[in-house]
């Protein structure tokens, strides 16, 4: 694995490590605008990541369809929303802000599934990371080095609140500030994980790329919505969460046009 790869792979972990850091130095609880605009900002850039750096891409490469090549798109986004549906429901957890855990009932302490709520959250992340970068690999994919570094920039900045997101609640619930950084910063270790699992599978996975690329991206638009919009939403700075998802989606769009 080259260094320009390895440097892709890990920089969402970085966005995830610097924000869970805010537990280090900011007050023991978010403030609920911030919350609102932080989780707004997130999801406004999984929906742009979602739509250009993956759907987009796996309709153009299954052009030589003609007019079914929304087809693979569709399936594999399908498959990505049910597989997260699956986890949603094999996977005790609990959101961030709510009092009742999801999944199977279980005897986990509430900071355990806290951060299996957000390791769920960031596994399609490291997976859309690693399918792009093995289109790269491919050579006849379609996808350039800056693009699949656009999408690692992007996912690594919508990390950053996530990490906070995290962080901030596990000290509410008496977690000491180290551990509350750690457990913050663990939670993003599986989008690496995800992503080189992706890569050393590139063999089997570039035949499928449509249907990996729109997995993905229907993986991170469940997270959106199962998730993220309901929490950007909740209270009364609902028009904050709005206006930080536009900016966020903006910002994910540029990146991916730019540096495409």
């Amino acid at each position: 694995m080259n260094l320009w790869i390895f440097q892709g792979i890990m920089i969402p972990l970085v966005g995830t490590t610097l924000g869970s850091a805010c537990v280090l130095f900011m007050k023991n609880k978010l403030d609920q605008r911030l919350q609102s605009a932080l989780t707004g900002f997130a999801a406004g850039v999984m929906v742009a990541a979602s739509i250009w750096s993956l759907l987009i891409p796996a309709m153009e490469q299954a052009q030589p369809m003609g007019k079914w090549a929304f087809m693979p798109a569709a399936a594999g986004f399908w498959f990505g929303i049910l597989f997260l549906l699956f986890l949603d429901r094999l996977v005790p957890h609990l959101h961030a802000n709510s009092k009742k855990a999801e999944g199977p009932k279980s005897s986990l302490q509430k900071t355990t599934m806290l951060v299996l709520a957000v390791t769920l959250h960031n596994l399609p992340e490291g997976m859309a990371v690693g399918v792009v970068y093995a289109g790269w690999l491919s050579g006849d994919a379609g996808i350039t080095a800056m693009g699949a570094f656009a999408l690692s920039l992007g996912i690594a900045i919508q990390n950053f609140p996530e990490g906070a997101i995290i962080s901030m609640p596990l000290r509410t619930e008496g977690v000491s500030k180290g551990k509350a950084f750690l457990y913050g910063a663990l939670s993003g270790a599986v989008e690496p994980l995800g992503a080189v699992m992706t890569i050393l599978a590139a063999h089997f996975v570039v035949p499928l790329l449509p249907y990996m690329l729109s997995f993905a991206a229907g993986a991170m638009i469940y997270v959106v919505v199962e998730e993220l919009v309901p929490e950007m939403s909740d209270g009364e700075y609902a028009d904050v969460g709005t206006l930080l998802f536009a900016a966020g989606f903006t910002v994910m769009m540029a990146l991916d046009v730019a540096l495409g």
